[in-house]
C-alpha cells in the first residue's frame, strides 16, 4: 500500500520564553499530548523556513515548507492570494495584498480594523471602487483584500502587522507604484470617513476601517506542479487565501471547510474531519491553521496557548484515523513580545520515519533533534524519503 503523508502547520506557534509563563514558551506551557507523542515516538529538528534576505512572512515560509524555493518562484504575496480569490492576472498586472486598517493620528492602531467582517469590508471596497481610477479592489475574507494595479511595476512596502502602534510616516509605499497607491489610500480615507459601515461600527464600540493599506505586490508567479515535483497527489486545507493560492499554483486540491475562519474562532474539528476524508483519496495533505499567529499578533498569551491546544486536539482526531507519516511544525515564530513575525528557525517533528531522544514538542527539544538545522525546502524530501 502506498505511503501517505500529512503536514500540520500551526501558523506562528513558535515563540520566546515569557515571564508570565514562568519562563516557558506558549508551546511549552500548552497541554499538547498529541504533538508531544509525535516528538516522543518520532524525531525532531529545526527548520529555517525564511531564506536570508527575505522578510519573515507566511508567504515565504509556507512556500519553503511545501518545497518551493522563494528565491526562484516568489514575486509577492498579492499574486499568490489573487488566484485563490479567482482573480485572473494579466501579464502586466501587479496584485497587492490590501488590508483594511485603523489609523489614528498617523499611528497604525490596528492592522485588521478590529477584525472587520467580510460583509462590511465588501461594502467599504465597493464604495471605494466607485472613486478609484485605473485600479480595482477585490474583497476577500475579513480584513484581507486585494488591490490590482494594471501596468504596475511594484514598490517597496511594509506589512501593517509589523508596525502596529507606530507612526506610518516612514512605512508608506516607495518606488514606481507609490504615487498610485498613496492616491488610493488618500481616497479610501475620504470615502471611509462617513461610510455607514464605519458609523455603525463606531456606534457599537468597534474600530472603524479608516484606510486601505496595500503591501507585498507581485506579478503572476511560475511554479512547478506539486505532483510533478514529488510524485504525490496533494491537497491543502486552509481558510487563508495566501495558502490556497500557493496550493492552486502548485496544482493541489483546495479543500474548503465550512466553519474555517482564519481566526481564533475557527472550527478545528471540522478541519480534522475533512482532513480524514481527504487523506482517503490523496497521497499528501497540508493542513494550515492560522489561529496561533492571530493570537500572537494580538499579543494575547491566553489566546495563543488556547489556539495551540485546539490545534493539538485537531491533531489527535486525525491521528485516530490516519496511520501514515505525519509532520507538525509552525511556519515562523510570532512572539507575543513583539506581536509580529521573526525569521528564527522553527521546531518540526516527524512521526513514522525515525526516532530520536526528544520527549516533547517545543522549541528547545527541536534544537536537540537528530535532524539538526535544515532549510525549509528540505522538509518535503525528508518526509517522503
Amino acid at each position: 500500500m502506498k505511503e501517505k503523508y500529512c503536514i500540520i502547520l500551526g501558523d506562528g506557534m513558535a515563540d520566546e520564553p515569557l515571564a508570565e509563563l514562568s519562563g516557558l514558551t506558549p508551546l511549552e506551557a500548552a497541554h499538547t499530548p498529541n504533538m508531544d507523542y509525535i516528538a516522543l515516538e518520532g524525531a525532531m529538528g529545526l527548520l529555517k523556513t525564511v531564506p536570508d534576505g527575505f522578510a519573515p512572512g507566511s508567504d515565504i515560509a509556507n512556500l519553503s515548507v511545501l518545497g518551493y524555493d522563494p528565491t526562484v518562484c516568489y514575486t509577492g504575496r498579492g499574486a499568490l492570494e489573487a488566484v485563490s480569490m479567482g482573480i485572473s492576472l494579466g501579464d502586466d498586472d501587479v496584485a497587492y495584498r490590501c488590508n483594511l486598517v485603523t489609523i489614528e493620528n498617523d499611528i497604525l492602531d490596528d492592522f485588521n480594523a478590529g477584525h472587520i467582517t467580510s460583509e462590511e469590508g465588501a461594502q467599504l471596497l465597493a464604495s471605494l471602487n466607485n472613486h478609484l481610477s485605473g485600479m480595482v479592489c477585490h474583497p476577500g475574507i475579513s480584513y484581507r483584500n486585494l488591490l490590482i494595479v494594471p501596468g504596475g511595476q511594484g514598490c517597496e512596502s511594509t506589512p501593517p502587522h509589523d508596525i502596529t502602534g507606530q507612526s506610518i510616516g516612514n512605512y508608506l509605499p516607495k518606488g514606481p507604484d507609490a504615487e498610485r497607491l498613496l492616491d488610493a489610500m488618500r481616497i479610501s480615507t475620504e470615502v471611509f470617513a462617513t461610510h455607514p459601515v464605519n458609523l455603525d461600527r463606531v456606534k457599537k464600540g468597534k474600530k472603524p476601517a479608516t484606510s486601505i493599506w496595500p503591501w507585498s505586490g507581485g506579478k503572476r508567479p511560475e511554479m512547478r506542479s506539486f505532483q510533478v515535483m514529488t510524485g504525490l497527489t496533494g491537497g491543502i486545507i486552509s481558510a487563508v487565501d495566501l495558502l490556497n493560492g500557493i496550493g492552486t499554483y502548485a496544482g493541489m486540491e483546495i479543500i474548503k471547510v465550512p466553519g474555517a475562519t482564519g481566526f481564533i474562532d475557527t472550527d478545528y474539528q471540522a478541519k480534522a474531519r475533512y482532513a480524514i476524508e481527504a487523506l482517503k483519496r490523496l497521497d499528501f495533505l497540508f493542513i494550515h491553521v492560522e489561529a496561533p499567529d492571530e493570537a500572537g499578533h494580538m499579543g494575547s498569551i491566553e489566546e495563543k496557548v488556547k489556539a495551540i491546544e485546539r490545534v493539538d486536539e485537531m491533531i489527535g482526531t486525525i491521528m485516530k484515523e490516519f496511520n501514515g507519516r505525519i509532520a507538525v511544525l509552525p511556519d515562523h515564530p510570532t512572539p507575543i513580545r513583539i506581536k509580529t513575525h521573526t525569521a528564527e528557525p522553527v521546531p518540526f517533528a516527524i512521526l513514522g520515519k525515525d526516532k530520536d531522544d526528544t520527549t516533547r514538542f517545543s522549541e528547545k527539544e527541536g534544537a536537540k533533534g537528530m535532524y539538526g538545522l535544515l532549510a525549509g525546502t528540505d522538509l518535503i524530501p525528508l518526509l517522503i524519503s
